[in-house]
């Protein structure tokens, strides 16, 4: 008998996981055709990777830029790498918020 038990109770956790798998994805399909994206917003705006361009351009340190607009030096970086001279985002790194 405990062994029966088990195994009904081993069938109806399965199946109810397979339920909670089923609404998360039909809950993150509804949320994407309504434009929603996952995911976290970026900290700057495309006008704020523009200004640090210019102030990069301008002989403004990375580190200081950082602190002023309370982001990680290595994000700075990632969008305005050393030796790069057009200072822009690339399209592959514009997000749905910086367009």
């Amino acid at each position: 008998m405990g062994r029966f038990f088990f195994h009904v109770m081993g069938a109806l956790a399965e199946m109810e996981r397979e339920l909670i798998v089923e609404r998360t994805l039909a809950g993150l399909a509804a949320a994407r055709a309504r434009g929603r994206t996952g995911g976290r917003r970026p900290k700057l705006t495309k006008e704020q990777h523009e200004q640090i361009a210019r102030l990069i351009k301008n002989g403004h340190d990375r580190k200081q830029l950082a602190i002023i607009y309370g982001i990680g030096i290595s994000t700075i970086y990632r969008y305005h790498p050393a030796g790069e001279p057009s200072g822009t985002i690339e399209k592959s790194q514009e997000t749905k918020y910086n367009r």
